[in-house]
C-alpha cells in the first residue's frame, strides 16, 4: 500500500482503490482535517469557558449568554464525537474545483475551508445531483467509515469524458450494498447516502406544513430527522438562536431510543424529541384505550368544549353581595365590583395565573372603599385577611386540570351539563369508576385543560419565587436605608447603591426558588411529527397548541393507518385547521427487499386497493419462508448461528424464546423500526379488516433481509 493509502483501511477486495492517483489528495486533505479538528476543539473549549465565566444573571445579556453556551456545547459535542470521519465525501465541479462535504463546517488555522457543512447551499449537489441533472459536477465521491478510517469509497461520474482511471467505479453501487448491512438497536448513520428525492424534501422551506408521504422503507424518518437539522441551520425563524426551535414527535419511547442518536451525528443537538405521552405528567401511567368508540369520542371536539364551559363557569361573578368583617368596618363586595376585578385578567390568561391579577385588582377596589383607614394599612389588612381570601377563593378557585378531566368520567351529571351534544349512550360509554385511570386518549384532554387553566404546581412555584424576590428586595432596601443613614456626607457606598440597577444586581438568583420550565410546552417554530396518519383530532390540537404558526413536517403513510385513512392528506389536515399543506411523495423502497414486498403488497392491497406501495431497489436473494408456529425457536437459533451481527424481531407470538439479539413486540410497536430478520407468527391472529391488514403489512415490511411467516 502506498504512503497516501495509509489514511485508508481498505479490504483486500478494494485493493485497486489504493492507487495513489486515486486517493493521494484525499489522504492529504484528511490529514489536514485531523489538525484542524485539534485546533477547533481547543478553540471551542476556550470560548465555552469564557462564556460560562460571564457574570450575567438576567435580562437580554443572560439570554444571549445562554444561547451562546448552548451553541458552543453543541459544537463541542460534534467535534469530540468525530475525527476525520466528519468528512462525508467530495464533489468535483466541471471546472475541476474540489469541495469536501462534512457533518459540520471546518476551517484550517490559515483560513482554508476544509469542510463545507452538509446543510450549506454549496453542498446541495453532493446529495441532489443526478445523471439527468448533474448540477455542474463532473464527479462525486462518497466515503464509508469504520472506527475513524475509510473502509470503502465509491465514485459517480457525471462527465462522459472523464476517464475511468480518474475514478473508482463499482459494478454495484456501494449505497445499494449498504442497505443490506446488519441492523442494530440504533438507527444507522445514513447522511452520506441521502438520495436526490430525499434531499429535495429535506431542503424544502419550513414556512407552512409539508407532508412527507411514503410507504415502508422509503426513508421518511431519515428525511424528517435530517430536515430538522437542516431547518435549524438554514432558517433563523426556526433556529433557537433566532426563533422557537424544533420539536420532533415520535410514536413511542422505543422509537425515540432508536432515533435519538441521529441528530447529534448531523451536527445538531438542539431538537426537542418527545412522544405525545411525554407532554403531560399523566402520560407515564397511561394505558391504551380499549374501546375504539370511547377513543373516537375523546378525540372529538365535544369534550374540549365541555372543558372550556366548565372553566368559563368559574369566571362568573356572584349574583349577590358578599360581606367581609374588617377591624374598622364590614366591607361589602358588590357583583359589579367582582366584574370589575375579573376584567384585570385577559381572556387568554390561564385561569390559575389570572387568579393573582384578579386578587390584586380586588384589593385595589376594596382599599379605595376603606376611607376610614390609611390606604397602606387598609390594603395590608385586606391582603392578609383569611376571611376575605377564603371568600375570594370560592369565587375564583385554583383548579387542577387532571382532576377536572377525571371528574368528567365519574360524574354523568357534570358531563351532561357541560357537553349537551353527547347522547345518553355516549355518556354511558365514557363513564368509569376511577376517573384517574388514565388512557392515551385522556392525555390531549388533560393538555387542553392545562392550556386553559395552567399548571397548579408551576403557578405555586412561580408565586413562591415572586414572594422570595419581593422579600429579598425589601431586605436590600432596608440595608440601603441603613447605609444612607450612616453615610454622613452622602458620597460613600450609599451613593453607589443608588446608581442604576445596582440594588437589583445584589440579588442572588441562586438563592431564590427555581422558576418552572416545561421544555415541551412550546411554542415551537416548527414541529416534525412521525407516524402522523394515526393522530386523532385531539392529538392534532395538542400539537397545534405547541406550534400556533402551523409550520409542520408531517410524516406518514395512509396505508399504515390502523383505523383507516380514506381522505387525502389535505382533506384530513383541513379538518384540524391546517389548511396550507404541500404533499411530497417518496415512492422508492430502500429498505425492504423485493422478495418481502412481493408478499406484503397483496396483503395490504386486498384491504386498501389504492395503497402507496413503494418499489424496492434491491433483491436480497432470500425467499420468504413459511412454516409452523412450533418452529419459532429453531428459526431463531438457526439465524443466530449463521449471523454474528444483526437484530431479529418476533411479532405476534404469545411467547418468545429468551435469546440474544431477538426482540419481541406488537405490529404497532414495530412501526418505524427495522430488523434483519422478522418472524411473523400467526398473521391471521392480528385481526380482521383494515386494522388487521395494516398490522400484517407493517410487520412484514420491517425486514431488511429476510421474512419468516409461521402459522398454526
Amino acid at each position: 500500500m502506498t504512503r497516501s493509502a495509509e489514511a485508508f483501511a481498505l479490504p483486500a477486495s478494494r485493493a485497486a482503490k489504493a492507487d495513489d492517483s486515486l486517493i493521494g489528495s484525499d489522504a492529504a486533505h484528511l490529514a489536514a482535517i485531523d489538525q484542524a479538528l485539534f485546533d477547533a476543539r481547543d478553540d471551542v473549549e476556550r470560548r465555552l469557558a469564557d462564556a460560562r465565566r460571564l457574570e450575567t444573571d438576567e435580562g437580554q445579556d443572560a439570554m444571549d449568554r445562554d444561547i451562546l453556551v448552548h451553541h458552543l456545547v453543541a459544537r463541542q459535542t460534534v467535534l469530540r464525537r468525530f475525527t476525520r470521519d466528519l468528512c462525508l465525501g467530495k464533489i468535483v465541479s466541471s471546472a475541476g474545483e474540489e469541495l469536501y462535504i462534512g457533518r459540520t463546517g471546518l476551517v484550517a488555522s490559515d483560513g482554508t475551508r476544509l469542510l463545507i457543512d452538509w446543510r450549506a447551499p454549496a453542498a446541495e449537489p453532493f446529495f441532489a445531483a443526478t445523471h439527468q441533472t448533474p448540477m455542474g459536477l463532473s464527479m462525486r465521491r462518497r466515503f464509508r467509515w469504520q472506527s475513524g478510517r475509510v473502509v470503502d469509497y465509491w465514485d459517480e461520474v457525471f462527465d462522459a469524458e472523464l476517464r475511468e482511471t480518474d475514478a473508482a467505479l463499482d459494478d454495484q453501487s456501494a449505497f445499494i450494498r449498504s442497505l443490506g448491512a446488519s441492523r442494530s438497536d440504533r438507527m444507522r448513520d445514513v447522511l452520506g447516502t441521502i438520495q436526490a428525492d430525499q434531499d429535495a424534501i429535506i431542503r424544502a422551506g419550513g414556512r407552512d406544513a409539508l407532508v412527507v408521504d411514503g410507504g415502508p422503507g422509503t426513508g421518511k424518518t431519515v428525511v424528517a430527522l435530517h430536515r430538522a437539522a437542516y431547518l435549524l441551520y438554514s432558517d433563523t425563524r426556526i433556529s433557537q438562536r433566532g426563533g422557537g426551535g424544533v420539536l420532533f414527535v415520535g410514536p413511542n419511547d422505543r422509537y425515540l431510543s432508536y432515533v435519538d442518536d441521529v441528530l447529534p451525528s448531523l451536527g445538531e443537538g438542539s431538537v426537542r424529541i418527545a412522544t405525545l405521552r411525554r407532554m403531560t405528567p399523566e402520560g407515564v401511567e397511561a394505558l391504551p384505550e380499549a374501546d375504539p368508540r370511547v377513543s373516537a369520542l375523546k378525540g372529538s371536539i365535544a369534550l374540549e368544549r365541555a372543558i372550556e364551559r366548565i372553566v368559563a363557569g368559574y369566571r362568573r361573578a356572584p349574583d349577590d353581595e358578599i360581606v367581609v368583617p374588617m377591624s374598622w368596618a364590614d366591607i361589602d363586595i358588590q357583583p359589579e365590583e367582582w366584574e370589575q376585578a375579573f376584567e384585570a385578567a385577559d381572556d387568554g390568561t390561564p385561569h390559575n395565573e389570572a387568579q393573582h391579577l384578579v386578587w390584586e385588582e380586588l384589593l385595589d377596589i376594596l382599599t379605595a372603599k376603606a376611607r376610614e383607614m390609611p390606604p397602606h394599612l387598609a390594603r395590608r389588612e385586606l391582603a392578609t385577611h383569611s376571611g376575605l381570601r377564603a371568600a375570594f377563593e370560592k369565587v375564583w378557585p385554583m383548579l387542577d386540570p387532571a382532576r377536572l378531566v377525571a371528574a368528567l368520567w365519574t360524574s354523568p351529571t357534570l358531563l351532561k351539563r357541560s357537553a349537551p351534544e353527547l347522547s345518553a349512550d355516549d355518556i354511558a360509554l365514557l363513564r368509569r369508576t376511577d376517573g384517574a385511570a388514565w388512557t392515551d386518549d385522556d392525555l390531549p384532554l388533560i393538555d387542553a385543560a392545562r392550556d386553559l387553566i395552567g399548571d397548579p404546581e408551576a403557578t405555586r412555584r412561580r408565586r413562591a419565587h415572586d414572594r422570595a424576590l419581593a422579600a429579598e428586595r425589601e431586605r436590600i432596601e432596608t440595608v440601603v436605608e441603613y447605609l444612607h443613614d450612616s453615610d454622613e456626607d452622602g458620597e460613600g457606598v450609599s451613593l453607589m447603591l443608588d446608581a442604576g440597577d445596582m440594588q437589583e444586581r445584589l440579588i442572588d438568583p441562586g438563592a431564590l426558588p427555581a422558576l418552572p420550565y416545561d421544555e415541551l410546552a412550546g411554542p415551537f417554530a416548527h414541529v416534525i411529527v412521525d407516524e402522523a396518519q394515526e393522530l386523532t383530532d385531539a392529538e392534532w390540537r395538542m400539537l397545534i397548541r405547541r406550534c400556533p404558526s402551523k409550520s409542520f413536517t408531517i410524516v406518514g403513510d395512509r396505508a399504515q393507518a390502523r383505523h383507516g385513512f380514506a381522505q387525502s392528506w389535505q382533506e384530513r389536515l383541513a379538518e384540524v385547521g391546517i389548511r396550507r399543506a404541500e404533499v411530497a411523495g417518496l415512492t422508492i423502497n430502500y429498505r425492504t427487499p423485493a422478495e418481502v414486498m412481493a408478499e406484503a403488497a397483496p396483503a395490504i392491497r386486498e384491504a386498501i386497493p389504492d395503497a402507496n406501495v413503494p418499489a424496492s431497489v434491491r433483491e436480497s436473494g432470500v425467499p420468504v419462508r413459511r412454516g409452523a408456529a412450533a418452529e419459532l425457536r429453531t428459526v431463531l437459533e438457526e439465524w443466530l448461528a449463521d449471523h454474528e451481527q444483526g437484530i431479529a424481531c418476533v411479532i405476534g407470538a404469545a411467547e418468545v424464546p429468551d435469546l440474544p439479539r431477538v426482540a419481541a413486540m406488537t405490529a404497532a410497536e414495530s412501526k418505524g423500526l427495522e430488523f434483519d430478520l422478522v418472524v411473523l407468527v400467526d398473521p391471521d391472529g392480528l385481526g380482521d379488516g383494515i386494522t388487521g391488514a395494516v398490522d400484517r403489512y407493517v410487520a412484514m415490511t420491517r425486514a431488511t433481509e429476510r421474512l419468516v411467516i409461521l402459522e398454526g
